[in-house]
């Protein structure tokens, strides 16, 4: 996969922006405030582009949360 940078995507810059509060988000959150489709995918691509975020499953809901991080963005 290539991976977007964080500098030059609106739509990864809009889902960090979601988790930037550090609360858990499901999937439906980050969809509607960050106006994604791929919620997976994005998180990938902020993962590897530095980002700690942890995601947990709970029955058929996924949460999302991102770790403490000194430089956002």
């Amino acid at each position: 996969m290539n991976a977007a940078t964080i500098e030059n995507s609106d739509r990864l810059r809009r889902v960090l922006a979601v988790l930037s509060d550090g609360r858990e988000r499901t999937t439906l959150d980050i969809i509607a405030y960050a106006r994604v489709c791929a919620v997976n995918s994005c998180v990938a691509e902020l993962r590897a582009n530095g980002f700690d975020i942890r995601c947990r499953r709970e029955g058929d809901k996924w949460f999302y949360r991102l770790e403490h991080s000194d430089e956002m963005f």
